[in-house]
């Protein structure tokens, strides 16, 4: 009986981020992996590709990782994540990396459109919204085999804190935040709920806005504590749910950056909301029905978002 082959993911970087996804990948058994990065890193990816493989039957991982800095390895893969890029040091913005980490999405896009036309990608690289955007014009990949991975993390970060607000397991808690990977994300309260409980019920208002506010700072904080860098094991696995809905055709709704056509009144920019991803991709861009408080503050964060894409010159 014919076996299907093992799918191929593309890790493009090696950083802390790129080490935590080949684990991740492997783990889950995604596919076999090829963490890609620029020759001055080929001792550190190999070296990781190895200390991963090494590990593997610890736990009878079947999947295998590959240390390159040669993009025609990373070619036909079925799925593309790129952390390529400079992190945030205390004090910068997601914006303040702009001019530099462009120049770096410029190189892997034109390699993507070359060697694997056919991937879906996902983007971690900041500041997000803006290097979506910029890959997703410069691949000329389809608008459904690309999306950019805020949402999930920023959701993840903002069920944590009401998880241990409240006490309760993090299982319980329901939740979604939309917009912009910025300091103007959304988190819906009104459409938050633990164990089926409205949160407004259970927390009281300077509560929520205390959440809200570490929500929309948790990667200031964690820069702030590494001092070197920015989250990785967060966006690792945030990237790897992505990625696992559209491998195994779960058809999870998460939270992405997708291409809007008219939804909340935008087009043409790459703005978070639920998307189903299936086999096909982003198979399906789902809108939330807000109030009048909750279209301005989204309003606000699409405005952020545009001025950092309209910067942006291909």
């Amino acid at each position: 009986m014919a076996q299907n082959r093992k799918k191929k993911i593309g890790l493009i970087g090696g950083g802390q981020i790129g080490g935590n996804l080949a684990l991740l990948a492997v783990q889950k058994g995604l596919g076999d992996v090829v963490l890609y990065d620029i020759p001055a890193a080929e001792g550190m990816v190999k070296g990781k590709a190895l200390d991963i493989n090494q590990l593997s039957a610890v736990d009878g991982y079947d999947c295998r990782v590959t240390g390159s800095t040669d993009w025609k390895d990373v070619a036909g893969s079925d799925v593309i994540i790129i952390t390529a890029g400079v992190p945030r040091k205390p004090g910068m913005s997601r914006e303040d990396l702009l001019e530099i980490n462009l120049k770096i999405m410029k190189d892997v896009a034109g390699n993507i459109k070359q060697h694997a036309p056919d991937a879906f990608v996902i983007n971690v690289a900041n500041p997000l919204d803006a290097m979506v955007y910029a890959l997703h014009k410069i691949s000329g990949l389809p608008k459904n085999m690309v999306a950019g991975m805020a949402g999930v993390l920023d959701t993840s970060r903002f069920k944590c804190f009401v998880a241990e607000a409240l006490g309760c397991s993090i299982r319980d808690v329901e939740a979604l935040v939309l917009g912009g990977h910025g300091d103007d994300m959304v988190p819906l309260v009104r459409h938050s709920t633990v164990g089926g409980v409205p949160l407004t019920e259970l927390l009281p208002k300077e509560k929520l806005d205390a959440i809200i506010k570490r929500t929309r700072e948790g990667g200031a904080e964690l820069v702030g504590l590494y001092k070197t860098g920015s989250a990785y094991f967060g966006p690792a696995a945030s990237s790897i749910a992505m990625a696992e809905s559209y491998i195994f055709d779960r058809k999870r709704v998460l939270p992405a950056a997708a291409l809007l056509e008219g939804q909340y009144g935008i087009s043409g920019y790459f703005f978070g909301t639920p998307v189903q991803i299936g086999a096909g991709g982003v198979e399906k861009v789902i809108t939330v029905d807000l109030n009048a408080a909750e279209k301005a503050e989204l309003e606000k964060s699409f405005q952020s978002v545009k001025k950092t894409v309209d910067s942006v010159t291909l």
